[in-house]
């Protein structure tokens, strides 16, 4: 039969505390205990919350002599009173808690937390772990670290009276999360509100030509520095970055005509570019043509008066010599000049005696055959010569042979005197 059975015989819990299992509570195993009964944990448990709540016990009294309801002075096994307040004090330390607990809340890396209690700033809270009490304390959370854009393209009036479109971009961080926060209901707003105004202001003070042309970039500056100070009048707590012009045009009916304004004004700078490099090319090199010309000039100068004061320095040194010895020098200046002079020329010595007959000698061939060799060249003048001064000799054997001698007189000493001037 089961222990918890009405009637049975085991009527004790065999894992309880005070029963055990065959016997009394005095002489039982100890290690035989098993885990408490849980109606008895759990009543254990709301009797401890009803006695912190404001309940309270009965008195013990007898259980045959009293009517059957609880009562302060009688009744043995008295049970808890509830007190009225239990329920809502429970209630109100669970709200307690859930509201502790909402106040934790983590800034990241990049954002900065203002902190406003009751409406009121408080603080500025830097990232980490915080803890503010919930419903009291609003915390706003604002990136200063990521960088904001804002682009517009708008059509304005430019100082010359002419419309222009100009389309032109920003980017900005938060500098400030107070004033960012606090100051300006909607910065986003704000800030775009303030970029047109001051594109407005600085287009409206420039010509249409310099806005197309050469002005953007310094377009972009004027607009970057009026509305940094607008923002700071407003106390917006931003900081610009960059101010981009990305493009701007004239109106649609005339934009063909300043089109080719704009490409007339390329053509006119790439031809100014094309004859800027040109004398950067040809420049360098007259200078350098020029320079050489120059040295050269210099060092021909140089060598004229090193020759001239060789020369002069040479005329002294053969004056000196002059005055030792004038007849030898005399003759020597006089065969040097002669050998300078017909070094150079095609010669010939002819020794012609009184009994030799007159050759006739055909100079202009001379010339010509001097190139074959100067002895080849005597030998066939010296035979045409003889031949030419008596052609009648060849018949007579006597006369043959005294014309040869005389011919062998005659070259010898024509010879002879070749090798003297030879020497």
């Amino acid at each position: 039969m089961a222990w918890n059975e009405p009637g049975g015989g085991n009527q004790h819990d065999p894992w309880g505390g005070g029963g055990r299992r065959g016997g009394s509570g005095g002489g039982g195993d100890k290690n035989n205990q098993g885990p408490p009964d849980l109606d008895e944990a759990l009543k254990k448990f709301q009797d401890k919350l009803n006695s912190m709540l404001g309940g309270r016990k009965k008195g013990s009294g007898n259980k045959g002599g009293g009517n059957g309801d609880n009562n302060k002075g009688g009744g043995g096994g008295g049970k808890l009173s509830r007190s009225p307040f239990t329920l809502p004090g429970l209630l109100l330390i669970v709200a307690l808690a859930v509201w502790a607990a909402s106040g934790f809340y983590l800034v990241d890396q990049a954002e900065r937390g203002v902190v406003l209690r009751f409406g009121k700033f408080q603080e500025v809270v830097t990232p980490g772990l915080h803890w503010n009490p919930p419903l009291i304390d609003e915390v706003r959370m604002v990136n200063v670290t990521r960088v904001r854009s804002l682009q517009q393209t708008q059509a304005m009036l430019t100082q010359d009276e002419n419309i222009v479109s100009v389309e032109i971009s920003a980017q900005y961080q938060v500098a400030n999360p107070k004033d960012f926060v606090l100051n300006v209901r909607d910065p986003a707003l704000s800030m775009e509100n303030a970029l047109d105004s001051a594109l407005r202001h600085v287009v409206g003070g420039t010509d249409m030509i310099d806005i197309l042309t050469s002005g953007r970039e310094i377009l972009g500056s004027a607009v970057f520095s009026r509305l940094q100070s607008y923002l700071d009048s407003y106390g917006a707590g931003i900081r610009l970055q960059t101010i981009n012009v990305e493009s701007t045009s004239p109106p649609d009916a005339v934009r063909d005509a300043f089109d080719d304004v704009i490409r007339a004004r390329e053509d006119r700078q790439r031809t100014i570019n094309q004859a800027m490099a040109y004398a950067n090319a040809i420049i360098p090199k007259a200078q350098g043509q020029a320079q050489r010309l120059i040295e050269q000039g210099q060092g021909y100068r140089e060598s004229v008066v090193a020759e001239s004061r060789g020369q002069a320095n040479r005329f002294g040194a053969l004056l000196a010599e002059y005055q030792l010895a004038p007849e030898i020098l005399r003759q020597r200046l006089y065969l040097d000049t002669l050998s300078e002079v017909y070094g150079n020329n095609a010669k010939m010595l002819i020794d012609v005696s009184e009994q030799s007959p007159l050759m006739v000698l055909p100079l202009e061939r001379l010339t010509s055959t001097l190139g074959g060799g100067r002895a080849g060249s005597e030998g066939s003048l010296s035979s045409q010569g003889d031949a030419a001064a008596d052609p009648g000799m060849s018949s007579s054997p006597n006369s043959s042979s005294s014309s040869d001698s005389s011919s062998g007189n005659n070259r010898n000493s024509a010879t002879s005197g070749i090798r003297r001037e030879g020497r």
